[in-house]
């Protein structure tokens, strides 16, 4: 079965999504090497809850990547 043609937005989309689970993993490596402190000065403290705002808006850019995705295959 032959794979079908990919249009150049779907190349794109591809690479801006990819770009952000790069991201969303550079934030989780941080939040993991930030839980395994055994101690957390205030600056570490405020860079962890920097960190989990970031992770989670690279998330749902990534959710609305995969929605529009969706909604271009599907023809809406």
């Amino acid at each position: 079965m032959p794979i079908p043609a990919r249009s150049p937005r779907d190349v794109l989309l591809d690479a801006e999504y990819q770009q952000l689970a790069q991201q969303h993993s550079q934030y989780e490596a941080e939040l993991e090497r930030l839980a395994k402190a055994t101690y957390l000065s205030s600056e570490d403290l405020l860079e962890e809850v920097k960190l989990k705002k970031m992770k989670l808006l690279v998330k749902d850019q990534m959710e609305q990547i995969l929605t529009r995705h969706r909604r271009a295959q599907n023809g809406h």
